[in-house]
């Protein structure tokens, strides 16, 4: 090693690094991949922890037990989301028709103005069904075969609340925790870099939640003002979708446009555009700096390639979780700049 040059030298040493980190990551993944019935628990309880944890906090202070707080707040989400499914579902229900009629319907116009380019989004719209069927037989192929989807869900849902509720009971004893397992000189750090890491996706929770329930409301509002059938379901889809930044809302944003263009005609789906990209511009350039503003600001073109890559490792549940994990990174990364830069004049 000698013999050659030192940028070369420094080179090997950065590939060598860059390798050595490739390597640990893509066997933590792989890792991930093989026990995803116990990580996505865990990973979904911390999501439901940060979200949850404000609500666990104010009963806390309230004078009420840590054990008795955390299983009133298990039970305010278990009526919550269920509520919300509820909700979700029954609307689904009520204005799928209407939704799939009007998607088939705009599909033929669109083969009546474009000719043969059509047909292809046409057969597509009328054999949405059949291609759901497909499905279900898959799913069920797979129940029979042992591997029960519905069960697995089901499990790993009962985990991740038994688990939200451990973390929300516990959370005052996570920094001690990590003390004693941090060696002491490096105790205040790794307890500094979980708190902010927790802290940024403690913030991206909530700041998503409120700006999919904003997004949600004013969306569904617009298509009822301009009678657009299915409104509620359009609703219910941007609220899903806006935990997926940026495709989420271009996916459901569209599919309300298209709506609207079939039953109301070429006016209406306009006015429809209109109202989701005001809806957007609304977010962007007032919702998430005021609500997100406290929490790890990440360039649009990080959350796209990152939400490609979590699709990639675990289709929609990597799509969930990779922008929030994402968070957790810089907010980490954000902390040892901080402390780095603020210990290098002492140091010299």
């Amino acid at each position: 090693m000698q013999l050659l040059p030192l940028p070369v030298r420094r080179l090997a040493a950065w590939c060598a690094v860059a390798l050595l980190v490739s390597g640990v990551v893509y066997v933590g993944i792989r890792l991930c991949v093989e026990f995803r019935t116990a990580v996505v628990p865990v990973l979904l309880a911390l999501l439901g922890t940060a979200l949850l944890g404000p609500l666990h906090r104010r009963l806390v202070k309230a004078r009420v037990q840590r054990s008795v707080a955390a299983g009133l707040t298990c039970v305010a989400v278990v009526a919550v989301v269920g509520g919300a499914v509820y909700i979700v579902v029954a609307a689904l229900i009520d204005s799928g028709d209407q939704i799939v009629t009007s998607l088939r319907r705009a599909a033929q116009d669109l083969a009546r103005h474009f000719g043969a380019a059509g047909t292809s989004l046409d057969d597509l719209a009328a054999n949405a069904r059949e291609l759901l069927g497909k499905f279900g037989g898959t799913a069920a192929s797979g129940v029979i075969s042992g591997v029960s989807v519905v069960g697995e869900t089901i499990a790993m849902a009962v985990l991740a609340l038994l688990l939200v509720f451990f973390f929300l009971r516990d959370s005052h004893l996570v920094a001690g925790t990590l003390r004693s397992l941090s060696p002491h000189a490096t105790a205040d750090t790794v307890v500094a870099i979980a708190r902010r890491a927790y802290q940024a996706v403690e913030g991206f929770m909530r700041g998503t939640t409120l700006i999919a329930l904003i997004d949600a409301v004013l969306i569904t509002v617009g298509l009822l003002v301009l009678d657009v059938p299915g409104a509620a379901g359009l609703g219910a889809l941007v609220f899903v979708g806006a935990y997926i930044p940026y495709l989420g809302a271009f996916i459901s944003g569209a599919v309300a446009v298209l709506v609207a263009l079939a039953d109301r005609g070429f006016v209406i789906a306009l006015w429809a555009l209109g109202v989701v990209l005001a809806v957007q511009v609304l977010e962007g350039h007032v919702l998430q700096p005021m609500i997100q503003s406290r929490t790890v600001q990440m360039h649009p073109a990080v959350v796209m390639v990152t939400i490609t890559a979590g699709a990639s490792v675990a289709g929609i549940l990597g799509m969930l979780l990779a922008v929030p994990l994402t968070a957790a990174a810089f907010g980490v990364v954000h902390e040892l700049r901080g402390r780095y830069a603020a210990s290098a004049p002492s140091d010299s």
